[in-house]
């Protein structure tokens, strides 16, 4: 089967360090065995969708030399895929209701079951939440080993369709890659615990799974994640070859000194390794960037 690799940022405003390194990383992946790599633009939260971020999401891309295959996949031209999918989840009675806020689970770190009697009528204002069994799911991570979850016991039964009717992410990235044909997944650290609730949902819409490949993300000295919700600096695209340069150090690459980024991607292609990536969740930076 022909490699599939994707790259899915949220337009909720520009690339910045840690975006690029895993974009970087899901690139080489692909591109080292001559695999497809696609875009994806997770733009289904509308109102965190900040004007002009698409476009200079994909300048970005394009002046670091990431092209990607193929025309670029909307998440907000999926609704009829999600709905289908939600349907299928309903026909296996897996669904139901929940009136739960925020406010009412504060106190909980899994989901107490308070709704889980309810049907799922889709009815507005309530949120549609899974109901999972008390079993484990477990994946072997290309990078990080083996990981399982018992999802009754560490997660609860989690949410599908957000109360203001937003598709929720768990549901939206397996049908979204399933509809790409993505067979690899390369994407941060930080959703490696995502994974479990993601394989039962694959499995109850009768998908293939992918293979998963969690790389570390880049902290601050702080020990805070660089991300668009702390404000991390957007990505200078005056220096791309200083800027590629900059995460293949990051991701244990040790490239020479190359003055193009034509000629860093060429060289990271051919010499790209997995192995060499550091291990871990996070990945302090020793330099500004």
């Amino acid at each position: 089967m022909r490699y599939v690799g994707r790259f899915a940022p949220t337009p909720s405003g520009p690339l910045h360090f840690g975006s690029l390194l895993t974009a970087v990383a899901s690139y080489l992946e692909a591109r080292c065995i001559e695999g497809e790599w696609k875009l994806r633009i997770d733009d289904l939260d509308a109102p965190r969708v900040e004007p002009g971020a698409i476009d200079e999401i994909l300048r970005t891309l394009e002046c670091h030399g990431l092209c990607w295959d193929g025309g670029i996949y909307y998440q907000s031209t999926a609704t009829d895929r999600y709905e289908a999918a939600i349907e299928t989840l309903i026909g296996q009675a897996l669904c139901f209701d929940c009136t739960c806020s925020r406010r009412d689970l504060r106190n909980h770190v899994v989901y107490p079951g308070t709704c889980r009697h309810r049907p799922a009528r889709q009815r507005d204002n309530v949120a549609i939440r899974i109901r999972v069994p008390p079993i484990e799911f477990e994946f072997e991570d290309r990078l990080g080993g083996y990981f399982a979850h018992n999802l009754a016991e560490d997660v609860g039964d989690f949410v599908i369709v957000r109360r203001d009717r937003i598709i929720g992410y768990q549901l939206a990235v397996v049908v979204d890659d399933d509809a790409m044909g993505v067979t690899d997944v390369v994407r941060g650290s930080d959703l490696f615990d995502n994974t479990p609730r993601q394989l039962f949902l694959i499995e109850h819409l009768g998908f293939s799974a992918p293979q998963y490949t969690h790389v570390p993300v880049i902290t601050e000295r702080s020990g805070v994640k660089l991300s668009k919700h702390t404000l991390a600096t957007a990505i200078d695209n005056r220096f791309p070859a200083q800027n590629l340069r900059t995460v293949l150090d990051l991701l244990g690459q040790n490239p020479p000194m190359l003055a193009t980024v034509d000629a860093l991607l060429d060289w990271a292609t051919s010499y790209w390794r997995l192995s060499a990536v550091p291990r871990g969740a996070t990945l302090e930076t020793w330099q500004s960037i």
